[in-house]
């Protein structure tokens, strides 16, 4: 598995309207899907993602904030495969199955050796994605 680098971050908080302006207002981020209070999506000027979720709240991954609050989602080229690589490392714990969207973006959250939730990630927007 190579990483080519983060393509996601999500960030869960209890200050999410102040984290929302702050992303928007001083980071230049731009809100291009959800927008409630518990839950907002941003993206960079590359591409990458943003997400801000309400601490405690479960959405469809409750792992997401037990361990850390901050979670990175590292881009690689070939998801399956990085999965498959990801499920015969040692310390490592798949959670959840891969989910995927109808464009072709696709995320496996996993718990590392040092107990943090990460997630690949696969963007077809990227060039040399697959």
């Amino acid at each position: 598995m190579q990483v080519r680098g983060i393509r996601w971050v999500g960030v869960a908080t209890t200050r999410i309207a102040e984290m929302r302006a702050f992303a928007t207002e001083v980071l230049g981020l731009r809100v291009t899907g959800a927008d409630r209070d518990d839950f907002v999506e941003l993206k960079m000027a590359d591409g990458a993602k943003l997400e801000l979720f309400a601490s405690g709240e479960t959405l469809d991954a409750p792992w997401l904030s037990e361990a850390n609050p901050v979670i990175a989602g590292f881009l690689v080229d070939d998801i399956r495969a990085a999965r498959d690589e990801l499920a015969r490392a040692p310390g490592v714990e798949l959670l959840g199955e891969l989910q995927e969207t109808p464009d072709g973006y696709a995320w496996q959250h996993f718990r590392a050796p040092d107990g943090n939730v990460y997630e690949l990630t696969a963007d077809p927007t990227v060039p040399g994605e697959r």
